[in-house]
């Protein structure tokens, strides 16, 4: 993370953010520092430099210009995810692929900061879901799916799933998924609501198998 301190001001790595169109909120939420330090750089910066908030301006207007490569981008995109069913991912070995998907992560960092120019929103707004989901809700949502296969799995009668290297499959899975948990659990890093949560739906969790338990020993 950036230095954050006020004796510090201005940080230039936020300067150039800045200048290149970010909002304040912008800029804050990337660098993960408090709004009101960032306001407190941006001002120093200004009083310095009175052509920094013109060039701001200017850039964010840049931003939410529509090109003809843009609208020809989306216009991919669309026809890519309605053929496949899937967005393009940035590990592709298509080079083309690979284009369309970096260009979709533009999209969202713009359509988040509020600078997504209205011919790409309603132009994608065929796709449903396209924006994607912030990493604290898509984790969310990963750990609740998780949650409901281990008591799935444990209720078709199947013993506590393990972590070792010669498992595979839905077990190893779910065993390495449950081995982190109870190892945040003891270090006491796990969310009290998602200790409540397995306390409720798989009573035992933190202890397992009984040492010395042969696999398909199963008891409830």
């Amino acid at each position: 993370m950036a230095k954050t301190r006020r004796d510090a001001a201005p940080n230039q790595e936020w300067v150039l953010m800045y200048r290149g169109g970010l909002t304040q909120a912008r800029i804050a939420e990337l660098v993960r520092a408090p709004a009101s330090t960032v306001r407190y750089h941006l001002r120093i910066a200004a009083a310095a430099d009175p052509g920094l908030r013109p060039a701001h301006e200017a850039a964010a207007v840049r931003k939410t210009m529509v090109t003809a490569q843009g609208l020809e981008r989306m216009q991919q995109l669309v026809a890519m995810v309605q053929e496949t069913g899937r967005y393009p991912s940035t590990n592709a070995e298509s080079t083309s692929e690979r284009t369309l998907a970096s260009w979709l992560q533009r999209r969202r960092e713009d359509a988040r900061a509020g600078t997504l120019p209205p011919a790409f929103r309603e132009g994608l707004a065929v796709l449903p879901g396209w924006e994607g989901k912030p990493r604290a809700e898509a984790d969310e949502e990963r750990w609740q799916v998780r949650l409901t296969a281990l008591v799935a799995y444990r209720a078709a009668g199947n013993d506590w799933p393990r972590h070792k290297a010669f498992i595979t499959g839905e077990e190893h899975d779910l065993g390495v998924w449950l081995h982190t948990q109870r190892y945040k659990a003891r270090r006491g890093d796990l969310d009290p609501q998602k200790t409540d949560a397995l306390d409720a739906a798989v009573p035992g969790w933190r202890t397992g198998r009984p040492r010395g338990r042969r696999a398909g020993s199963h008891t409830s």
